[in-house]
């Protein structure tokens, strides 16, 4: 929890708030592959990309 509290202070500090779509986007895309990797939906998903 302490990372995202330095992150939150950067964000908040630097005024870097472009960059919080990026993080959600690249948090949200590595969530899907971690709940898909083993799965049968992956071939599915894998189609996708």
């Amino acid at each position: 929890m302490e990372f995202l509290k330095d992150l939150w202070g950067f964000f908040r500090e630097r005024k870097k708030w472009w960059l919080m779509p990026l993080i959600v986007l690249l948090l949200l895309i590595g969530l899907l592959l971690l709940a898909t990797g083993n799965t049968v939906l992956a071939p599915f998903i894998y189609a996708l990309f």
